[in-house]
């Protein structure tokens, strides 16, 4: 399923080494949350198919002095669902949305769901490439990134309260920058259930799947400063903390 959508020269040059590691990306995802996320995975199959949006922008050519090129206009677009929602509440979260009946699935659902989510203009939007399912439990998503990058910026907000509360662009540098990572677990019965990568940007936590493929995409793609993956937080009180 994995797959590069458009030539080379099409792809920003800061963005190609991404493009060029798209199995890096997979199993970074799929090693997330460790050895009891990887079972639970594997007992609670998904059935649900599904499909996000990972769109990036920033200046075409990039920034030779950074590193990794990425230039300082650089963002990702997250959205915040609902509290009120049964899924994941409250989180953070790539736009996206469950499949149709007569969606191109994956891309079209992608942009459907993007442009319903945050009124995103579709026709400034290049699909770059598509990554593979994701089962996300408890929820029972499939889910299938698609990585696009933003060639027109259009005005974005929330559409819906009633799926979201907060529609914001983040800077790549703040995502990529050591002082704004950390890793986060939950216990159960003096048992870690789950430990995986996060970030604290912009007055949110990102973590869980949005967390663990953002994680990968910037490892992936050469962009990661090194961090201290040592500093492990108690999810709970990190998500109190910023009131998701």
């Amino acid at each position: 399923m994995t797959r590069v959508l458009v030539p080379t020269g099409s792809v920003p040059p800061w963005m190609r080494a991404l493009t060029a590691n798209l199995a890096g990306v997979t199993q970074s995802v799929e090693d997330r949350g460790g050895m009891t996320a990887r079972l639970l995975r594997s007992v609670m199959p998904a059935t649900r198919p599904a499909a996000v949006l990972v769109l990036i922008s920033g200046d075409w050519n990039g920034d030779p002095t950074h590193h990794g090129g990425v230039p300082a206009d650089a963002t990702v677009l997250l959205t915040q669902r609902a509290s009120s929602l049964r899924n994941h509440g409250g989180q953070i979260a790539f736009p996206g949305g469950t499949r149709d009946p007569g969606d191109d699935f994956p891309l079209g659902t992608a942009m459907r769901e993007a442009e319903e989510e945050t009124g995103l203009d579709p026709s400034g939007v290049s699909q770059l490439a598509l990554l593979d399912k994701f089962p996300v439990p408890p929820s029972g998503f499939e889910v299938s990134p698609v990585i696009a990058y933003w060639t027109e910026l259009s005005e974005v907000g929330v559409v819906d309260t009633g799926e979201t509360s907060r529609v914001v662009r983040v800077p790549l540098r703040d995502l990529i920058d050591p002082h704004n990572r950390i890793q986060v677990e939950r216990m159960i019965a003096g048992t870690r259930a789950y430990q995986a990568p996060a970030f604290c940007v912009d007055g949110m936590l990102v973590w869980g799947f949005t967390g663990g493929l953002l994680a990968a995409i910037i490892e992936a793609a050469g962009w990661e400063i090194p961090w201290d993956k040592s500093d492990v937080r108690d999810l709970e009180e990190e998500l109190a903390k910023v009131g998701q």
